[in-house]
């Protein structure tokens, strides 16, 4: 995960001080670069010790680290991305239309790419495995998350797998409790705190369920009660209803978790996905 990644994500649990420094950071990462340690604290109305506390509670050792981490990020993504992007800018009122799209394509491009770059193949693998022996399936995920756990299922029954998508928080716990050993339950949520989710996984790991997570922190509670954890990384613009740039990163994911069932049984896979699309011809 980038080093702006890893801030953007710690800003939602970090203390208020604390976090005060990250969206700071976040809106305008060249900051650390151009500042000392002493003006960055003055610009985040916090005290030294706090900058220090924060570039700990990151995985940094120390400011100077720091600043040669978003360094070389920077220099490197502005080599990736064309200045006429405003890539790393927030998007502001003062943005045209073509100019704030790009920096929404931007994020989800760089988001696909940490995604991808990210992946723990041994991780993935067993997800797959545990996906393609399943009997039943259960997917469930709140807003946005939810969206993502729907294009999964859509995907899993298209191939003849007996995928459940859940969309009531009552429902999915009541579902998850009558799991089994063949029985894998796949939770969504970005922030990995979303407290229906957790309850969901909570409740099919009890029932002798596999548990699968998919989540953007590493450190969640969901990931911790998942048996398989699937990382997504993604820095979201302030200006967004829900999730955005996660979403496209979640999807991402998602889909590599499909390719890989869907390889397991090739041909059947191929033909399966053609009958489906035969069967529903007419209907377009």
């Amino acid at each position: 995960m980038s080093i702006q990644t890893t801030i953007a994500t710690a800003a939602e649990s970090l203390p208020p001080s604390l976090a005060r420094i990250a969206r700071t950071i976040t809106d305008d990462p060249t900051i650390v670069v151009d500042s000392t340690i002493t003006e960055i604290a003055a610009t985040c109305s916090t005290s030294v010790a706090s900058v220090v506390r924060f570039c700990r509670a990151i995985g940094v050792n120390g400011y100077a680290a720091l600043r040669m981490a978003l360094a070389t990020e920077l220099g490197r993504e502005s080599a990736h991305f064309p200045a006429s992007t405003g890539f790393g800018a927030e998007i502001s009122a003062a943005d045209s239309l073509r100019e704030a799209t790009a920096k929404v394509a931007a994020l989800e491009l760089l988001a696909i790419e940490e995604t991808i770059a990210g992946v723990d193949y041994d991780v993935l693998a067993a997800a797959v495995d545990a996906v393609d022996d399943a009997d039943r399936i259960l997917l469930f995920g709140i807003g946005a998350s939810g969206l993502v756990a729907a294009d999964l299922g859509h995907k899993l029954l298209r191939i003849g797998h007996a995928a459940i998508v859940l969309t009531d928080a009552h429902e999915a716990s009541a579902a998850a409790a009558l799991g089994a050993k063949k029985t894998v339950a796949i939770g969504f949520s970005h922030s990995g705190t979303t407290r229906e989710t957790l309850l969901f996984l909570q409740t099919a790991r009890s029932a002798a369920s596999t548990t699968i997570g998919v989540t953007g922190a590493s450190d969640s509670p969901l990931a911790a009660e998942a048996d398989h954890a699937l990382l997504s990384h993604a820095r979201e613009p302030r200006l967004r209803a829900g999730a955005m740039v996660s979403r496209i990163a979640q999807l991402a994911l998602v889909d590599c978790l499909f390719v890989g069932v869907a390889q397991k049984r090739h041909a059947h896979s191929v033909h399966a996905l053609q009958r489906t699309a035969d069967a529903t011809r007419t209907l377009r």
